[in-house]
């Protein structure tokens, strides 16, 4: 029989070197722990991210000490327990918006998707140089977890709407 498993949601930060990955993963793998799913990124030199682990119940003290004592090394990693991840995956859309750079797009249409019940899964966004016009382009990719269909079409004409306000182009599939 196994032993109760903790689930673990690591929030990383620090300043971006090499072996930073390395750093946090170890300790994991020490206490008899699982890398479950990770996304992280390097931002304006400050290396960033968010690890679901899977550890022995009886290891979690002593994995959260030993993480702690990356702070030494200018990393901090905030632990905490979380349910047990569910088997079942919600249907799920994928949203594209790309379009001139302004203040609030984000906002807007993180708002616009929480009042229809939706979501965020993931979200990723960039700013790159507009390639004939000049300035700055901002594009979103977002995955968006739907609790049903039914709600799909409504919030479609609600970020069509905000898309030709913002004058962006935006897609869900």
């Amino acid at each position: 029989m196994s032993s109760p498993q903790a689930h673990l949601v690591l929030t990383v930060i620090g300043p971006d070197r090499p072996g930073l990955v390395s750093a946090v993963s170890a300790p994991v793998e020490r206490h008899g722990g699982s890398w479950q799913r990770s996304q992280m990124a390097r931002l304006a030199g400050e290396f960033a991210g968010i690890v679901l682990v899977t550890v022995p119940e009886a290891a979690v003290g002593a994995l959260e000490a030993d993480l702690a004592g990356l702070a030494a090394d200018g990393l901090r990693v905030d632990v905490r327990r979380t349910d047990t991840p569910s088997e079942a995956a919600p249907a799920s859309v994928r949203l594209h918006l790309l379009g001139t750079d302004r203040p609030g797009i984000v906002a807007e249409i993180s708002r616009t998707i929480a009042a229809h019940g939706v979501g965020i899964e993931a979200l990723t966004t960039d700013l790159r140089e507009a390639p004939m016009a000049g300035g700055l382009l901002f594009e979103v990719e977002a995955e968006l977890s739907v609790p049903g269909e039914s709600g799909i079409d409504e919030l479609r004409a609600a970020l069509e709407q905000i898309a030709d306000e913002l004058m962006v182009e935006l897609s869900l599939e």
